[in-house]
């Protein structure tokens, strides 16, 4: 089975886990030698003692569950923060009420903001600012009162934690947009070596079938008929580009809003802006085993309204020739760019149109050639004749003249 590169997981945020794993030790270690400098100093030490154990081996227990965001799940957050609350609230039964007043730290001390810091790169800002909130309130409530101290440890705790959320919650943003250009080239890349492959190995084994298949005759040449169109239709497409799978979404969580966005379509006010089309693409989609193309070199470019009325009208005069002409009728597309105009002729080898024959048709309500193809020709300034000879086939020649070719407010579209 062929294996294709595809991003899995990429994790700007793993350098964040990585510094709050340290920043838990630390600290950690930071609380327990304030508590070690000033122990004679507390009334009830053991009860520090016994705080500073647990914080220990909690902290050196559960470095695993701050490696990553999939490790640090919900209920290891929710007995983190519970640890640095209680430590807080822990502090004026083993603190002296004056050392408390005079602005002595807390038994966790420092180590409460990792845990705060846990919740802004697991959630984001808002579960940085519930968190800091909680770590404010048992502050509020250790210290007896509101202080200029206490206000502001917990709003420097807050506005940092927050700060932080933020920045994860855009890293990650940033991170899935990434991820996204990078799947988009990848599959752009595989439909432009598929689109080699084909045209190196398919196209060139249909084009080999209706060579032969024409040779052998018989059923063999209704194979090659068939092989021939396929492979007109799969060289169209191969130039015209792979479609690529629809990425639109609408949420923004993904790192973007994607919207599939309509062209629009024969409107006056943008049709001027338009670039010119190259009428040869449009009429490569009719060629095939039974109707033969003949092109300029060149691209022949016109206006897009025109280029599309032009392109309708041809398809309209090949409708008359497989309807009227018989299914073993072929027809040639020749198309010329001359300096003052373009022209585009439709020729068939069925047995023509018998004389009054258009009238009796227009009279019976089929206006197919004067709706279809004159009109047409007429509401973009060009002109349409048609020649027929029983016996000999069928001719229509369409004229545009250059003017109107390149004058993208024509009137297209307006008659059918």
């Amino acid at each position: 089975m062929a294996k294709r590169e595809r991003v899995m997981r990429m994790s700007v945020e793993q350098p964040l886990w990585r510094a709050l794993t340290g920043y838990r030790v630390l600290t950690m270690l930071y609380a327990i030698g304030l508590f070690v400098a000033a122990h004679e100093e507390l009334d009830h030490p053991w009860v520090a003692i016994a705080y500073f154990t647990v914080l220990a081996g909690w902290t050196l227990g559960t470095l695993r569950c701050v490696a990553n965001a999939a490790s640090c799940t919900k209920r290891f957050l929710v007995i983190d923060l519970s640890v640095a609350l209680v430590g807080i609230l822990l502090t004026p039964v083993a603190d002296s009420h004056q050392r408390i007043v005079d602005g002595g730290p807390t038994l966790p001390s420092i180590w409460t903001a990792g845990a705060v810091l846990a919740y802004a790169i697991k959630g984001g800002w808002r579960w940085a600012a519930f968190a800091s909130l909680l770590v404010g309130v048992a502050n509020v409530v250790e210290r007896g009162a509101f202080s200029r101290d206490t206000i502001h440890n917990v709003l420097l705790v807050c506005i940092a934690s927050i700060a932080i959320g933020y920045v994860v919650e855009v890293a990650r943003a940033s991170e899935r947009t990434l991820a996204r250009a990078l799947e988009i080239e990848a599959a752009t890349r595989e439909r432009e070596r598929l689109a080699r492959d084909i045209h190196d190995s398919v196209l060139q084994v249909l084009a080999m079938v209706q060579r032969r298949g024409t040779a052998i005759g018989g059923e063999a040449a209704e194979l090659g008929r068939l092989a021939g169109e396929q492979e007109v239709a799969l060289r169209t497409l191969v130039a015209g580009g792979m479609v690529p799978a629809s990425r639109a979404s609408e949420d923004a969580s993904q790192g973007a809003v994607v919207r599939a966005v309509e062209e629009p379509d024969d409107e006056t006010d943008t049709a001027d802006k338009a670039a010119p089309r190259d009428l040869r693409l449009l009429l490569a989609a009719h060629a095939g085993s039974k109707v033969t193309l003949s092109e300029p070199g060149a691209p022949v470019l016109i206006a897009p309204p025109v280029a599309r009325e032009l392109a309708a009208a041809v398809s309209a005069a090949l409708d008359n020739v497989r309807r009227h002409a018989g299914a073993g009728a072929h027809a040639w597309i020749l198309v010329e760019d001359e300096p003052g105009e373009v022209i585009v002729t439709v020729r068939d080898d069925g047995p023509g149109i018998p004389e009054g024959r258009l009238t009796e048709a227009e009279g019976e309500g089929r206006l197919g050639v004067a709706l279809s193809i004159r009109g047409r020709l007429r509401e973009i300034g060009g002109t349409a004749e048609l020649i027929s000879v029983p016996g000999q086939g069928t001719e229509v020649e369409l004229k545009v003249p250059r003017e109107a070719a390149r004058d993208a407010r024509g009137k297209a579209g307006k008659t059918r």
